[in-house]
């Protein structure tokens, strides 16, 4: 069975659907041909086995991964945040505005372009790396890969996000 995918593009080019009968112009919308459905459907499920261990740490899954840029790399502009995590500023802001609120991050206009937000980890912030330690452990074995198809699933999916980027 062919795997179909909504743009139909196979190697950065558009392929032309060559089904015969008029049955088989409707096997681009079957579910069970979808690229983007099993992508869809693992990442929810994921991201629902998160929520038990970031409870302690009052965390979502998406301000968790605000945490480790912030973690990674310090201090950080709100849009170059939003670009590492393909995340617009409609969903990033008042994203940023809880974690401001909890303690863990703090947001200023740079002097010398004020329509730049730096944001920064307190102290707080800073201490909570320390517990989301056991957040990756909690979550081994969530999927059924082993290590070797885990890398290449990343390696793929890593991949497929350029791809997306080169079209958008």
């Amino acid at each position: 069975m062919a795997v179909l995918f909504h743009l139909f593009v196979v190697n950065g080019n558009r392929q032309k659907n060559k089904m015969t009968s008029s049955s088989d112009k409707f096997e681009i919308l079957k579910l069970e041909n979808q690229v983007c459905f099993p992508l869809y459907a693992c990442a929810k499920e994921v991201i629902r086995i998160y929520r038990k261990p970031l409870e302690p740490l009052k965390l979502t899954y998406t301000q968790y991964i605000v945490m480790m840029v912030l973690w990674e790399f310090g201090d950080i502009t709100e849009k170059a945040l939003g670009q590492k995590l393909y995340l617009d500023s409609g969903t990033l802001t008042p994203l940023l505005k809880k974690l401001e609120n909890i303690g863990y991050i703090t947001r200023c206009r740079l002097p010398d372009n004020e329509r730049l937000i730096l944001i920064s980890l307190t102290s707080a912030g800073k201490k909570l790396k320390e517990k989301a330690l056991q957040v990756p452990k909690a979550l081994e074995g969530c999927i059924n890969l082993d290590y070797e198809e885990l890398l290449t699933l990343k390696s793929l999916l890593n991949k497929a996000l350029q791809g997306v980027d080169n079209i958008g």
